[in-house]
């Protein structure tokens, strides 16, 4: 089951990288809903969130919240939303959403980047872990 976050962990394509160790990588949304919108994700390839193992669950779930509190610490939001969908990548991940208005979680209303928008994000968001 090889998705594009497949292809993302093993640097075929090209991400604007947050956080990552060993077992996970946090990402930029590549269309976020709002600016610093984030994919947490578990390198091993599992399709839904509630097929990881209970172990695997929780440390993606740790691993995330670093994340959320370095994102609230960089962009300016009211607070730092979590959901999981996963419908549009098979592949198991959280989203990590800078929340001002209750239109930013709605996958509705998207925000527009530059690739260096994108950087400078990455890099507020890395300077605060």
């Amino acid at each position: 089951m090889s998705s594009i976050f497949s292809k993302i962990i093993s640097g075929e394509i090209t991400s604007y990288k947050v956080a990552e160790t060993d077992d996970f990588l946090a990402f930029l949304d590549i269309n976020p809903n709002a600016k610093g919108h984030t994919l947490c994700i578990p390198k091993k390839e599992v399709d839904k969130i509630f097929d990881l193992d209970e172990e695997s669950y929780t440390k993606l779930l740790q691993f995330s919240r670093k994340v959320a509190i370095a994102i609230e610490k960089a962009i300016d939001c009211k607070r730092v939303g979590m959901t999981v969908i996963g419908l549009e990548v098979p592949h198991a991940h959280v989203h990590l959403i800078p929340l001002t208005t209750m239109e930013d979680a709605r996958f509705t209303n998207k925000t527009k980047l530059s690739p260096v928008e994108f950087k400078a994000v990455a890099d507020l968001i890395k300077a605060q872990l």
